[in-house]
């Protein structure tokens, strides 16, 4: 075998243990697609995914959609033939790990954020259309989260309402901890809590902190804000739907549900932003991603944050496929499809 043979097999080789390298070695980045769309008026399995109790609901027509991305599993490690991949293709995004999986979280922390922010998104976005319709809300400390085998786990539940521990009547979130912190590590905090239409008395007894803090208590719940609705209202989602990037959408659902009309006036409707209770909408990741999936489930017209307009005007959709309206509040968005009812050509807040 000649030199220059040795060497072209040499380098042959070389290329395909770079291939195979590039395809198996995993680098530190996830990728972002568009992910499924879900219709807020419509149904989860046989059930409403809105439902309202004590209060009458009107019948509705059109789709007001959440849209989401499909996120490179916490668990799978993503090959830089992957990346380059998700990278020429406009349709997805490439971001670096640690941005949208902190090194500090398990998978099953980053599941549980993302489920409590889904939760406190659903619970502001029914404050929010309830403002925007009049209601004075107060405000309420309430479980968020109750952590898998911790003491709380099968004594606590999502959405109780905690009033009072151990006697002191319970008005922020930082009372809570301070209130497991005087029992102690094998004491009892007595928890008053309203659950649903009852009032309910829970007895849980502290543990130790893991990671070296022998001295901190903990009870395994994570603790926020939510309000004291004068009916019940409900979303019921699928738990592969998480984060607080649908508030918007949730908002523009319980309105419709509770208002005589259509909101929508028929048409396929679609958006993202968070939102507060005051109704002003925040920028979210993934924009771009969104947009095309809103497009390719029929959409004709796109809720954009203000914060997200810049990226959005780039999604690889054309003008023809959806429409981009500002929504810098509830209000705003609500105005909007009032408009767009009565004349679909309307002029409409826009990007730029």
């Amino acid at each position: 075998m000649s030199r220059r043979t040795l060497a072209t097999v040499l380098v042959a080789c070389l290329l395909v243990v770079l291939g195979v390298l590039a395809v198996v070695v995993p680098v530190p980045y996830v990728t972002m697609s568009p992910g499924p769309t879900v219709n807020v008026l419509g149904q989860s399995g046989d059930k409403p995914i809105i439902a309202v109790r004590g209060h009458r609901t009107y019948p509705t027509r059109g789709d007001l959609r959440l849209t989401t991305v499909s996120v490179t599993n916490p668990t799978h490690q993503v090959g830089l033939g992957e990346v380059l991949k998700a990278w020429f293709d406009r349709s997805r995004a490439v971001y670096p790990r640690d941005v949208i999986y902190p090194k500090q979280q398990s998978a099953d922390q980053v599941e549980q954020q993302s489920s409590v922010e889904m939760l406190s998104s659903q619970d502001t976005a029914v404050a929010a259309a309830l403002t925007e319709l009049g209601y004075k809300l107060p405000l309420q400390i309430e479980v968020l989260a109750v952590t898998k085998g911790s003491p709380a786990d099968g004594r606590l539940r999502t959405r109780d309402q905690i009033l009072r521990i151990d006697g002191k009547r319970i008005t922020d979130v930082a009372q809570v901890s301070k209130a497991v912190q005087a029992a102690g590590p094998g004491g009892t905090a007595t928890f008053v809590v309203r659950r649903g239409h009852r009032t309910v008395t829970v007895r849980v007894r502290p543990r130790a902190a893991p990671a070296g803090s022998p001295r901190r208590a903990v009870v395994g719940v994570q603790i926020g804000t939510g309000y004291d609705f004068p009916f019940d209202v409900s979303v019921r989602l699928g738990q592969d739907i998480g984060g607080p990037s649908a508030g918007l959408m949730f908002s523009l659902g319980v309105y419709d549900t509770l208002t005589p009309g259509s909101l929508t006036g028929g048409t396929d409707i679609a958006g993202t932003g968070t939102i507060d209770e005051r109704g002003r909408v925040g920028p979210i990741g993934g924009i771009q991603q969104k947009i095309v999936a809103a497009a390719d489930a029929g959409a004709k017209v796109f809720f954009v944050p203000p914060g997200n307009c810049g990226s959005a005007e780039h999604a690889d959709v054309t003008k023809d496929q959806i429409r981009l309206v500002k929504a810098p509040t509830m209000h705003s968005a609500v105005a909007s499809l009032r408009t767009l009812a009565k004349n679909p050509a309307a002029r409409l807040p826009a990007c730029g």
